[in-house]
């Protein structure tokens, strides 16, 4: 796989504001109870695409997550919510955030640290 640069760009960050970016859902990851929202981001400014997948903990909020990594425009249309934390985990880097992270932007790589509970 190519490794894909980190360019400094506002979609590294956690606090995108809407007008930075488009979305569209994928759907909703079921697998392990997780209900985990899947959707895809383009960044307006240097138009990457992104797979996000967001965890969040009703009972605990300071656990709720997000992942987001590149995805290929090839890809997007293939993509399914059960296939996306696979697709992440073999990235050579992805984006954490959320509660858990002290919403801040945390680069990853490897395993997804899904444990809500």
């Amino acid at each position: 796989m190519k490794k894909l640069p980190k360019l400094g760009c506002a979609c590294e960050k956690h606090d995108l504001i809407e007008s930075e970016y488009r979305t569209s859902i994928v759907g909703t990851d079921f697998t392990d109870g997780r209900n985990a929202e899947v959707s895809i981001i383009q960044c307006r400014l240097c138009q990457r695409i992104w797979l996000k997948y967001s965890v969040n903990s009703e009972t605990s909020p300071e656990l709720s997550k997000w992942f987001k990594g590149i995805i290929a425009k090839k890809e997007v249309a293939e993509m399914k919510p059960e296939n996306s934390v696979e697709y992440l985990e073999n990235l050579s880097w992805y984006i954490c955030g959320g509660n858990f992270f002290g919403n801040k932007e945390v680069f990853g790589e490897g395993q997804l640290n899904l444990d809500i509970k």
